[in-house]
């Protein structure tokens, strides 16, 4: 009976492993179906934001959960392909690159990173649900939720011994489904495809040592397989090397470009009865546009060519983080006083015009959340 009750036991414990195993290798398996609904469903919560106000949790909350299941599929999928045998069929991104350095040299980047893609990913439910208790709770709920977001971005900067932040930290899906598939078609004992076969037929075993030569490529595809052999300086340098350390006054600017959300929510806090106040809006424009300031003069004196001599991957940060700028628009004082009235007379002259009236609908459904939440429009 003992025995018995043993193995139950240790029948019931092994249920979810094999649960999560065979979710595991559905994934893998169907990556391609399973890409195509992740992004219909987030479609679908792009398109109905504001439309069903009083079920706006509901509706931010299948956006939130669609989110944070891409994630764990992305974990998912860049195991699988980690175990694929042979060296892989494309050349990761230099983001990818850098940010699977860190999340396999320290398991602590990776966990803390991954905090911060959650909290990323649910931080408008969480506005949404202590919106509900009062406007002072909401805005304790978003001070809080800054000041997580810092932490780890201060935390991350630290294990990456003080190098830039980037958006996101985490590396980003770029598998190639094709190669899932025929590894899993392999696996599972099923003959090669006909198309792969006729290629393998064109391969010219050489008759002295044996060895075949690849096939050529389709002549209609003879440029990007060339531009796909091709290698950059980007390409040879280690990942960690395409970040450059920062010190000085380019440590001040990245602390300060991370502390910014916080000073900005502290003061739209303090500042919460008068909406229109421009304090707010000046004091955290100015800590980001003065972070980037300081950051490329000290880029101009520490690297050699200045900015020219940026790495592709600070380059594109860099250019992410000026278009960022952009948001500002939206916030505070300026969206209240300025963007909020152009939206306005831009929605009433596409109403009732063909098609147009449809684009001035969704335009009024973000009104609801630019005009009513903090999160839509942070970029940090």
């Amino acid at each position: 009976m003992y025995k018995q009750a043993t193995q139950r036991t240790t029948e019931v414990l092994s249920m979810p492993s094999k649960w999560l195993g065979a979710y595991s290798d559905f994934i893998t398996k169907n990556n391609s179906a399973v890409t195509q609904v992740e992004s219909a469903l987030r479609s679908l919560t792009y398109i109905i934001p504001g439309r069903y106000r009083e079920s706006e949790i509901a509706s931010e909350s299948l956006h939130s959960g669609v989110q944070l299941l891409s994630l764990y599929h992305d974990s998912l999928l860049a195991k699988a392909v980690a175990r694929l045998p042979g060296s892989p069929r494309h050349h990761p991104s230099p983001h990818n690159r850098y940010t699977s350095f860190w999340t396999q040299r320290s398991p602590t980047y990776k966990r803390v990173a991954l905090l911060l893609q959650m909290v990323q990913y649910t931080e408008l439910l969480w506005e949404m649900a202590a919106k509900r208790k009062g406007e002072k709770m909401r805005w304790r709920v978003i001070v809080l939720l800054e000041v997580v977001k810092a932490f780890c971005r201060l935390l991350l900067m630290r294990l990456t011994n003080s190098r830039p932040l980037l958006s996101p930290p985490l590396p980003q899906r770029e598998v190639d489904p094709s190669s899932l598939e025929d590894s899993n078609a392999s696996a599972d004992g099923m003959d090669t495809p006909p198309s792969e076969q006729s290629v393998e037929m064109e391969n010219w075993k050489m008759p002295r040592t044996g060895l075949s030569l690849p096939s050529l490529p389709d002549s209609s595809d003879i440029s990007s397989y060339l531009l796909s052999k091709v290698l950059t300086a980007d390409d040879i340098k280690p990942p960690k090397a395409l970040l450059h350390r920062v010190s000085g006054k380019g440590e001040i600017a990245e602390v300060l470009h991370i502390l910014r959300p916080v000073a900005y929510a502290i003061a739209m806090q303090h500042f919460r009865g008068d909406r229109k106040s421009w304090r707010p809006w000046l004091i955290g424009l100015s800590i980001e546009y003065g972070a980037r300031q300081l950051a490329k003069k000290d880029f101009q004196e520490r690297l050699a060519g200045g900015l020219r001599g940026l790495t592709g991957l600070e380059k594109e940060e860099l250019k992410k983080r000026g278009w960022a700028l952009g948001w500002w628009m939206m916030r505070g004082a300026f969206y209240e006083n300025i963007t909020k009235a152009w939206i306005h007379s831009v929605t009433r002259r596409l109403r009732n015009k063909p098609l147009l009236d449809i684009v001035g609908g969704v335009i009024e459904d973000y009104e609801f959340l630019w005009d009513q939440y903090y999160f839509p429009t942070a970029t940090m």
